[in-house]
């Protein structure tokens, strides 16, 4: 096991350095040709990039033996038939043999899609980054605490939305269509100081703690139905968690819009 896991950083090192590589020749060059200044800092600056392929690589890692094992092994044992149907025979022979599936025996695979959704946005990075800035500048009129419960709420509600659609099979385009579609009515009638951040939102929800689980719930859920394809029906749950974000946020901004018009009134 020791041995697997130094092997796996090696490759990832070599792996995460070559992916980055591009990314220091553009810098280095726009520095030397472009800007033609000295680099400030460089001792520290060349140390925080030796960090950062680190990270990076550790990372990956633990993505390739944690997260996404622990995300099929969860999608593998909520949808096992012998779970759902508590190994009734002959409900199980139904369920192989039927083409169409009833959507209420995954009962526990949408709750946990739900909480696996809220929990995991709660813990993204880059949203609190994004929380805390909105409050900075909008002076505490954005609730930091308000927006990320608005954002993980939409990320919850959009992968259990998207595990319904693998279970029933539906096409992915009618449900993103609408989605889009009420998202852009939504905007014409929401706080125009909450829509570029609520679009914002749906972008930094689908990152380093979100993606993972929810690609590994997807692709694993659609390999246990029966009559479902990982590749068709696996793929889209980010999809969803980066749509519903944007639409909460936008009903949160316009929910406490008219709570403080209310609030306005009755003072008077």
């Amino acid at each position: 096991m020791g041995q697997d896991f130094i092997q796996a950083i090696v490759n990832a090192l070599g792996g995460t350095f070559k992916d980055i590589l591009p990314i220091i020749l553009v810098l280095g060059f726009f520095q030397a040709v472009a800007i033609r200044k000295k680099i400030q800092n460089l001792p520290t600056i060349a140390f925080g990039l030796v960090l950062v392929v680190i990270g990076l690589s550790i990372f990956i890692v633990g993505l390739e033996k944690c997260v996404f094992p622990i995300g099929t092994q969860m999608a593998n044992q909520l949808t096992d038939l012998n779970f759902l149907t508590s190994g009734d025979e002959t409900v199980i022979a139904a369920i192989k043999n039927s083409i169409k599936i009833d959507p209420a025996i995954y009962l526990w695979t949408y709750v946990f899609a739900f909480l696996i959704g809220f929990s995991t946005t709660l813990a993204e990075p880059a949203l609190i980054a994004v929380a805390l800035k909105a409050k900075e500048i909008t002076t505490g009129a954005i609730s930091a605490w308000g927006l990320r419960i608005s954002v993980a709420l939409g990320v919850a509600f959009g992968v259990t939305l998207g595990v319904y659609r693998i279970v029933t099979g539906n096409p992915l385009h009618y449900y993103i269509a609408t989605g889009y579609a009420f998202l852009l009515v939504q905007t014409y009638f929401a706080p125009k100081m909450i829509v570029p951040l609520a679009y914002d939102s749906g972008g930094v929800t689908t990152s380093t703690v979100t993606v993972p689980l929810i690609a590994a719930l997807g692709i694993g859920l659609a390999a246990n139905v029966p009559g479902r394809s990982p590749l068709i029906d696996g793929f889209g749950l980010i999809a969803f968690a980066s749509l519903f974000p944007m639409i909460t946020v936008m009903a949160y901004a316009m929910i406490t819009e008219i709570l403080a018009a209310r609030k306005t009134t009755a003072d008077k």
